[in-house]
Formats: C-alpha cells, structure tokens, sequence
C-alpha cells in the first residue's frame, strides 16, 4: 500500500519528489489508493472510474478507522432519511402524533344533518391509512351526524399539491408503474398510492377479481386483463395507473393461478387530495352517512370552524421505524415538509430547514440538501458529515434509542439484498442504504456498528458514478465495505 510507503524513512530528495508526484495526481483528480486507509476494499471501485467519500470512527473517542475523501461532497440518495429522521426527532420527539380532524362551521340538527360542509383538515400524517379514515367517519356518527347538507371539502392547506422536482414525480401526474414516486399533500391517505386486490376467478380462462384494499368496491375505473390459470400455474401480473380528463385508470395485465392467495398492488394516483376524497366519501356512504359531492381546498378552514372528530396517528418513532426499513419516499418527503412552519411548503422550503438542522451539528460542514428522500439527485453531503450527525444522535440518550431502532441489521432486515458479507458484518452493523440509477449510479450506506469489544463506531461510504462509468449493483459494492467494517470491527 501507498499509505505505507510513505510512512518509510527515505532520502529527502525523494521525499520532495513524493510530495510533488502526489500533490499532482490530487490536482489532476486521479484516485488515490493511498487514501484508502481503512478502506482498501472499497478504494477498488475508484479504479473503475467511482467517485468514493468514505470515513468510519469511534464513537466517544472520535478516532478514525479508515477514510477516503471523507470531505468530498457527493449524492447520498436515500441516506438523507437519516437527516429527516434525525431532525424530526429533535424537532417533536418519539412520541409526537399527527392529528387529522374533521371540522365544520354548521351546525347539526334534530335529525342529524350537518348544515355545512364537512371540512376534512389534513394534518400532515405520513402514515395516514383508510383505517385512519374509518376511525374518523365512526367518531362523526357518534356526535349524531348522519349527513351532510353540504360538500366533503378536502383542505390541504398546510401543504400541497406539492410541485414535483424530480422526473419521476413529475411523470407521476399523468401515468406511474410504482409506488415510491407517490406525489405529496398534507391531506393524502394511504401514502399517495391506490392499493387494489387482486384475486383468482371462480374459474380456469375466467378474469380476476380485483377490489379496493379499503372499500372493496373500486374507487377507480379498472381495465382487467388478468386470467385465471390452472392451480399450481405462475402468477405474474403487471400494473401501471395512466390517467385521462375523466381521472385514474389501474390496468392490471398478467395471470393468477386458482387456489393462491390474492395479490396487493400499489400504484401511485395522480392526485393525492382528490384520492382522499373518493377513499373517505365511500367510508361515508358505507356508515350510512349521505354527502353530495366533495371538493379540494388549498386555504385552511375558518376560525370559527368546531372539531366534529379527531384521529391520532402513531407515535413518530413508529413513523420512522417505517420509513427507514423500508425507504419510504413519500413518508420521508411528507415528514421534512411537515418541518416547515408556513403554510403552502415546497420540496425546496424542506430542503433548507434540513440543512439548517445539519448546519447546526458540530463538525458538520454545509450539506445541499433539496428533498427529505433523496429523490433528488442533486442532494450532497460528506461521509465526514454523515458521521458527524449519526455521532450528534448516539449523544442523544433521549432520542438515540428510535433512531437507531430504524436502521437495519443486515441478518435480519426486512430489504433481503444487504445479507451479504461476514457474519460479523451481518450481526454488528446497524444501516441505512440509499439507491439511485439516473442520472448516474449512486450505492450509498451509512449507520452504527459495535466492535468486538463492545464500543461504538459510525461510519459513511458514498459511492457515485459518472456519464462514463457502468452500472454498479449492490453485490458489487456491499461485500467491499463489509469487508472493509468487518476488519475494523474485529481489530477494535
């Protein structure tokens, strides 16, 4: 290695041309495996054209294990969680809950009809599920209401609809193949997505049954191209949500065989408020409450407006529990907004309060931070500014405990692709990972781990790509930094 030999004693006018040849190849920006300490495994990537910023200490003591560029700025796509997470938590604490409510200005008569709209107040909930809803709609019938002489007013005032900044956010409001660029509102349910059962037909040849997850009746129109087939037979089925001037369509193509359970699948709609609003004005009809139509706000509800019901979210530690294990972009995105104080937030005002947050963390440095998920691949902090919030929580006896409860344990994880590497690095290592494929490759991962004899470490590896460098696949990159973790753990 490099970084040994520059540690031998050497005549001195070999030394300055060392000096020389090395202050060169930085200028020229050429990897340097004489950087890698601690890192060796992981610095073989830099030959393949990757730019790395990498650095792990101990906790308590601050010293360094191993780094690699640790003050290079790059993308760390989904590790911003850990941002969210982390500023959230200092913000409520682990036991803060979102209330959503519903309220209105009438009054409710003799025969329970409520003289008004019924203003449907989102509060910001991440987690907000149709089980929410029914919760709320059974609360509204025990104050005696049994409908409403008046709309269903979906305000989402606090924020959204949120301008998308991403491509895949933005191809969102017209078509999506997936859940995790749902769009964001502070008064969207069931993070963004529609959720549709799909189940065997009565017979071989005929089409599937596909419900609502929540109401059974399907809140949107559906073009089924799903056959039955044989028992035993693949179950393959494909879906994408295309929307037209008449609202969302889910067509599920593929095939399900007779006797297996039934399939969710998720897509995200195209309008998140309005989603709210055909998921609750169903709960409302199946309570047998009558209202005539709905419609969407972006203005809060009056002052004199009276709570008619209230539903508590979960705790916020349970929050990020969810939305570290399994990445969930919307949860993150929704949870940074809810960080901004004034009404009517961006992506852009949740972007500055995280870095405000970062700012303020000792040994930090000035990250750019646009989105709360990492969605936005213009994001950019340091692997030496990485470690120093996870060591500003481990600080955090109040708060330590939830954050560090999201991550994951690479033996039992619930994302399978990180049981790679050692049992050691499987079973002492505590992470978060963060993916992006476009415009370039990013395999970032950061966390905890504890050493062999008990002590704490944390430790950051920012992996990006460029225009000129192939793909890169997480079995290409995780071995190497467990390779490198387990050294450091079983040396310490």
């Amino acid at each position: 290695m490099l970084s040994r030999l520059f540690h031998c004693r050497r005549p001195r006018a070999v030394q300055r041309a060392g000096r020389r040849a090395f202050t060169l190849l930085v200028m020229m920006g050429l990897p340097l495996t004489a950087q890698a300490d601690g890192f060796d495994n992981l610095a073989t990537l830099a030959d393949k054209g990757f730019v790395i910023s990498a650095q792990a200490q101990l906790l308590g003591s601050g010293e360094s294990l191993g780094a690699i560029a640790p003050t290079r700025r790059l993308s760390p796509a989904s590790v911003t969680k850990l941002y969210t997470a982390a500023a959230s938590l200092d913000r409520w604490g682990p036991q803060h809950r979102f209330t959503t409510q519903l309220v209105s200005t009438g009054e409710i008569d003799e025969q329970g009809v409520l003289q008004g709209d019924l203003v449907f107040d989102g509060g910001g909930d991440p987690a907000l599920t149709s089980e929410n809803l029914w919760r709320l709609v059974q609360r509204l019938r025990e104050r005696g209401v049994r409908a409403v002489d008046g709309q269903l007013v979906i305000s989402q005032w606090r924020f959204g609809p949120v301008t998308c900044v991403t491509t895949d956010r933005c191809e969102a409001r017209t078509h999506s193949d997936n859940a995790y660029s749902a769009l964001l509102s502070s008064a969207a349910v069931n993070y963004g997505s529609w959720c549709n059962r799909v189940k065997p037909g009565n017979a071989v040849g005929d089409a599937a049954s596909i419900s609502d997850c929540a109401t059974v009746r399907p809140l949107t129109r559906i073009d089924n191209d799903v056959e039955t087939v044989p028992r035993g037979g693949d179950t393959r089925l494909s879906a994408q949500r295309v929307s037209d001037a008449q609202g969302d369509v889910l067509r599920i193509n593929g095939q399900i065989a007779r006797g297996s359970f039934p399939r969710e699948i998720y897509r995200a709609s195209s309008e998140p408020a309005e989603q709210t609003a055909k998921t609750l004005m169903a709960l409302l009809r199946q309570a047998g409450i009558e209202v005539e139509g709905y419609a969407i706000s972006t203005t809060s509800p009056p002052a004199t407006a009276k709570r008619l019901a209230a539903v508590d979210g979960k705790p916020l530690q349970e929050l990020l529990l969810r939305m570290l294990n399994y990445s969930n972009n919307f949860m993150a995105d929704t949870l940074a907004l809810d960080l901004v104080d004034a009404p009517g937030a961006s992506l852009l005002d949740a972007g500055k309060v995280l870095e405000r947050f970062a700012d303020r963390l000792p040994g930090h440095g000035r990250p750019r931070l646009l989105s709360g998920s990492g969605l936005t691949p213009e994001n950019r902090v340091s692997a030496r500014g990485v470690n120093a919030l996870l060591a500003n929580m481990y600080q955090r006896p109040a708060l330590f405990p939830t954050f560090v409860a999201g991550l994951q344990l690479p033996t039992n994880g619930p994302m399978h692709f990180i049981r790679r590497g050692s049992d050691t690095f499987q079973r002492h290592v505590m992470l978060k990972t963060g993916t992006l494929n476009e415009p370039v490759t990013v395999r970032a991962v950061a966390g905890y781990f504890r050493t062999r004899t008990g002590r704490w470490g944390s430790f950051a590896a920012l992996v990006n790509g460029t225009s000129q460098t192939p793909y890169l696949a997480w079995r290409q990159v995780l071995p190497l930094v467990a390779a490198d973790l387990t050294d450091m753990i079983q040396a310490h």
